[in-house]
């Protein structure tokens, strides 16, 4: 039984069979991607505040110290990136991060917003005027939270995880696996691509792993939104002083993940906190947003690639590079008319998105 999932009204069917199976694939089970895509994209952490106390996370700030981006400081991050290039405003931020944070939540009022989903909105606009598409990650979200900004962004994303009970996620407010599933198949249920992953490293086993990936595999067979899944480690920071999975843990669960996901459905590493070049003979066919502009700010202490780092990691494995749009080409016909406009609009913005459609 999956943590959460009866709270959460999450029913799914992973028989021990289909498990059995997953825990039996091993690298030489597949074969390296014929290309490698990427999105140019620009990070805009909307704020450091967040409900969870994750101990491998250094995103969120506590009580009191916790950061809000004004609208000013969110229009000059956009504009950079559109200045560079980018096609994508990835926009992150804590779960909830108004539960639990009164200055933030204040903060948001008097700025004439109820919400941190009202301020994303707003925030989302902004991006789509500069000239980016909006990618949003916002943890955990309602129905409610997620239709109020869902016609504004090209896709949306939160991590799985794991669907373990680990003690990372403890205390209490602890994150719930059911939780984080449910989000995943409201974003099914409103026709939102989406993006997901497993965070490997903090604590869970071999059989987490897998029945992670096959609850996936379920909700995107139910609704198709899956883009793609990325298989990150937890990387040693000033909060988690663990090493990070082995490299051969690593290269398992990425041939895991290959076997058991669709062929339609991504399996991305992230390149600035993996060894890449070891795992693309495992399955791994996207290399993730990055940002020749600006930080990661959930990981600041792994800097992105340039692309020229890019180029050189595809050179070396024989295949081509491909640059991408935060929404893939197979799911362009459920964009909103927000998002479909700018694609096709007769200016420069749109110029660059459906340059980067053709190549």
């Amino acid at each position: 039984m999956i943590p959460g999932a009866d709270a959460y009204d999450v029913t799914l069917d992973i028989d021990e069979t289909a498990v059995d199976r997953a825990l039996a694939v091993d690298p030489s089970d597949v074969d390296a991607a014929p290309e490698l895509s990427f999105a140019r994209n620009v990070f805009v952490p909307l704020t450091t505040a967040c409900r969870y106390t994750c101990t491998y996370c250094t995103y969120y700030d506590p009580p009191g110290q916790a950061s809000l981006l004004p609208p000013d400081e969110v229009r000059a991050i956009v504009e950079r990136g559109a200045d560079a290039g980018c096609t994508e405003a990835l926009f992150t931020f804590g779960d909830d991060p108004d539960d639990r944070y009164t200055a933030v939540h204040d903060q948001l009022r008097e700025w004439g917003h109820d919400s941190i989903h009202s301020y994303l909105r707003e925030a989302c606009e902004i991006a789509l005027d500069a000239g980016l598409l909006p990618h949003s990650n916002p943890g955990d979200q309602t129905r409610e939270q997620m239709e109020l900004v869902a016609d504004l962004n090209a896709s949306m994303g939160v991590m799985l995880e794991t669907t373990a009970d680990v003690q990372a996620h403890g205390g209490p407010r602890a994150k719930s696996p059911g939780q984080r599933l449910a989000t995943i198949r409201t974003a099914g249920e409103l026709g939102v691509p989406f993006t997901t992953g497993l965070l490997v490293g903090i604590g869970e086993g071999w059989r987490d792993r897998a029945v992670s990936l096959l609850a996936i595999r379920e909700l995107h067979e139910r609704y198709d939104h899956v883009q793609e899944v990325i298989v990150q480690p937890v990387s040693p920071n000033e909060r988690w002083s663990e090493p990070g999975p082995a490299l051969e843990a690593m290269r398992r669960v990425v041939a895991m993940a290959r076997v058991v996901l669709p062929p339609e459905v991504s399996v991305q590493v992230p390149p600035n906190l993996a060894p890449v070049r070891d795992l693309l003979d495992c399955g791994v066919d996207d290399l993730g947003g990055v940002s020749p502009v600006t930080d990661d700010h959930i990981n600041p202490d792994y800097a992105w690639p340039a692309l020229r780092e890019l180029e050189a990691i595809a050179e070396e494995a024989g295949v081509p590079l491909r640059e991408r749009l935060p929404v893939y080409e197979r799911h362009l016909d459920w964009l909103s008319p927000r998002i479909r406009g700018a694609i096709d609009a007769d200016d420069a913005a749109g110029a660059r998105y459906r340059s980067v459609l053709s190549d």
